[in-house]
């Protein structure tokens, strides 16, 4: 199969994700209406995006729930886990050090670094924080591709040069300031406060409900 676009990728993600908790209630079937309104989509868009990975369903029975992730997770997932570290051990950093821990079998998190020597050393959910003067050393020997950036932002453009060149293949970054990379390092930027600052702007112009 050809690379999928970006925008069908994430949709798989989250329809893996909401089958997944369609299972912990029970269900075993589900039509593509009901999975397009969990998700505040389209029917069509669903079945398009299913109907491009190549998995069909009986139309009077919908999709078993099951079969569905085994394909979605085949086409999404590797075969082999990848291993990840963050980078950038404040708040943020333990708060996604404690999320990640058990969600993705196929993403493994597998350390963390920071500059504090506050920090170094310590452990959340088993996974210990490094100096980053070990970084490469770390990467190298653990055969980690994917960092996440949570670095304050004066210092993220360099962090970011720095991961590259000790073998880092994919970044996500958290922080503000919008990143330069090669085009074979994939790169996801995630803005927080350009979120929240859209949903004020819509909330702001949002017509009031009639009496």
């Amino acid at each position: 199969m050809k690379i999928l676009p970006e925008k069908t990728v994430e949709r798989l993600s989250q329809y893996r994700r909401t089958l997944y908790n369609c299972i912990d209630q029970g269900k075993e079937r589900i039509y593509s209406h009901e999975l397009a309104l969990l998700l505040n989509i389209t029917a069509v868009q669903v079945r398009r995006d299913i109907m491009f990975i190549g998995y069909n369903s009986y139309q009077r029975k919908g999709y078993d729930i099951k079969d569905l992730i085994g394909k979605i997770s085949l086409i999404i997932d590797t075969q082999e886990p990848l291993n990840v570290a963050v980078i950038g051990y404040g708040n943020l950093g333990k708060a996604i050090t404690t999320y990640f821990i058990g969600n993705r079998p196929k993403l493994n998190l597998v350390a963390a670094f920071d500059i504090d020597p506050k920090k170094i050393g310590s452990e959340v959910n088993k996974i210990k924080c490094y100096s980053i003067d070990r970084l490469r050393e770390i990467i190298v020997n653990n055969d980690i591709t994917i960092a996440i950036l949570t670095v304050p932002t004066h210092s993220a453009r360099e962090m970011a040069k720095i991961l590259v060149q000790s073998g880092i293949k994919g970044i996500l970054n958290f922080t503000t300031v919008n990143l330069n990379v090669a085009p074979n390092i994939y790169l996801e930027e995630y803005d927080m406060i350009t979120s929240l600052e859209k949903v004020a702007y819509f909330v702001k112009h949002k017509p009031e409900e009639e009496e």
